[in-house]
């Protein structure tokens, strides 16, 4: 949308901001931002040599040659790309918040979902909202809720369907944006869930229960799936015989995670048997509903490779020395040891990819997620790494940074989330990491801004933290 010069005056003499209008001391009470000569992209379209007005925290108007209150800050920015603030839809850790948030704004990401809420986090999020604490837009998910059994210390279980209603219940008093569902769940209790969902007016998303086909959950209302969990059982032609197998594989309490690789590798060997028709009668079922795939690639990834891959990622300066050790031990139950499970698991990883690439190419909606604070997923950086794997799986980069910014376009009225970008992400999806500045919050943050932010969580990272016993998933 273009704005006009006539426009353009209008609202800035009711921000009582133009000179023109009023007088000059009335600039003391709006601060007024523009960016000028960029290319704009965003879901509208591309907009070359566009000056972009901000007035506060709001964007003012977009076009060409607008007049500017005396005063006003004109960052020049030809040459540059401007895009929406990039969006993070999977993210444990919100709590580390000297750590999280200033990575994910260094990085262009202006908002984040946080999977696994607790009261603390719903206050930071309130907190943020007040301006107490720069941060990016944060969504919280309710506890984890799983039941009878579950591989995750902490969450919350639910043995009954009655148990599950409360639980929505509680989730919805407690503050929860959305409820967070998970693995084990049967299917009367994650009915039971949706139906109160519906009831008290919350969404509920999360792992597809692997009691429960995704296109079933998709019909009882779920919005998200991650992780690609379910997709490969839900497209492969042998999905009846192996759900069977599900059915009957025996599950010990003591070690329930041993149950949930075993129907990994069932899910692998159904992504050996892919049905392209099957997988278009479910690409409607989860249109219909309204359903999205997060698949957490670069999580996904790190999962499917040998334990000591990315242990040496640069990017660990950033992280609480507690990770290390925490992420190592994680690996251990996860990551393929021997050649033969090293390539099996490659070739899984790589199927799951072209399969998310095939749902998109459907109309399915993708949301770029991180799974951040699991291995080697890094808050704010690997929001770019999934941009490259999804863009590797088959989106085009224009599809891809619409998954990344929820399909945004930049209007007069918005919300200022911004990035200003040294390269084109059309034309190259990496160069949605050549972050030159970013505007959320009313803060610009140009280049100084960003490297004393990038030091300080440095020398953060070094302080003690309290290790969580799991931040996955």
């Amino acid at each position: 949308m273009t704005t006009t010069r006539r426009e353009v005056l209008g609202w800035l003499a009711g921000l009582g901001a133009a000179a023109s209008f009023l007088p000059r001391e009335a600039n003391a009470y709006t601060r007024v931002t523009a960016l000028r000569g960029a290319t704009l992209v965003d879901s509208s379209g591309v907009r070359p040599n566009t000056t972009i007005v901000l007035a506060d925290d709001k964007v003012l108007a977009i076009g060409h040659d607008l007049p500017l209150p005396r005063g006003s800050t004109v960052l020049d920015v030809a040459g540059k790309f401007v895009i929406p603030g990039l969006w993070d839809m999977h993210v444990h850790g919100a709590f580390l918040d000297r750590i999280t948030l200033p990575l994910c704004l260094v990085n262009g990401v202006t908002g984040i979902r946080e999977m696994w809420g607790f009261p603390p986090i719903y206050e930071l999020r309130e907190r943020i909202e007040r301006g107490e604490v720069l941060g990016p837009r944060l969504v919280v998910g309710s506890s984890i809720i799983d039941g009878p059994h579950s591989t995750l210390p902490g969450a919350l279980i639910v043995n009954t369907p009655d148990e599950g209603r409360q639980a929505v219940r509680d989730a919805k008093t407690q503050g929860a944006d959305f409820v967070k569902v998970y693995s084990y769940l049967d299917l009367a209790t994650l009915t039971a869930i949706a139906d109160e969902c519906a009831r008290q007016a919350i969404t509920f998303a999360g792992h597809c229960s692997n009691h429960v086909p995704l296109g079933d959950a998709s019909d009882l209302g779920q919005r998200t799936f991650e992780h690609m969990y379910g997709l490969s059982l839900a497209t492969s032609t042998r999905e009846t015989q192996l759900r069977q197998a599900i059915a009957d594989l025996p599950l010990d309490p003591a070690n329930s995670f041993a149950w949930f690789k075993r129907v990994l590798e069932f899910e692998r060997q159904a992504a050996l048997t892919h049905s392209s028709p099957k997988a278009v009668r479910l690409a409607k079922r989860l249109q219909r509903n309204n359903s999205a795939l997060c698949p957490t690639m670069v999580a996904m990834r790190v999962y499917a490779s040998p334990a000591d891959r990315f242990a040496n990622d640069p990017r660990m300066k950033y992280m609480p020395v507690f990770y290390r050790d925490l992420w190592r031990d994680q690996l251990t139950n996860w990551a393929p040891v021997t050649q033969q499970e090293i390539r099996q698991q490659a070739e899984f990883f790589r199927r799951r990819q072209e399969q998310v690439a095939e749902m998109h190419d459907h109309g399915v909606e993708v949301l770029v997620g991180t799974d951040a604070g699991n291995p080697y997923s890094f808050s704010g950086f690997s929001v770019h790494d999934e941009l490259e794997l999804l863009v590797e799986a088959g989106l085009s980069p224009k599809a891809a940074l619409k998954s990344a910014t929820r399909n945004a376009s930049v209007r007069p009225g918005d919300a200022v989330n911004l990035v200003v970008l040294d390269g084109n992400p059309l034309k190259d999806i990496r160069n949605t990491q050549r972050v030159h500045t970013v505007l959320a919050r009313g803060k610009v943050l140009g280049p100084a801004e960003r490297q004393k932010m990038l030091a300080d969580v440095e020398k953060a990272a070094q302080e003690p933290f309290p290790a969580p016993q799991q931040t996955c998933c």
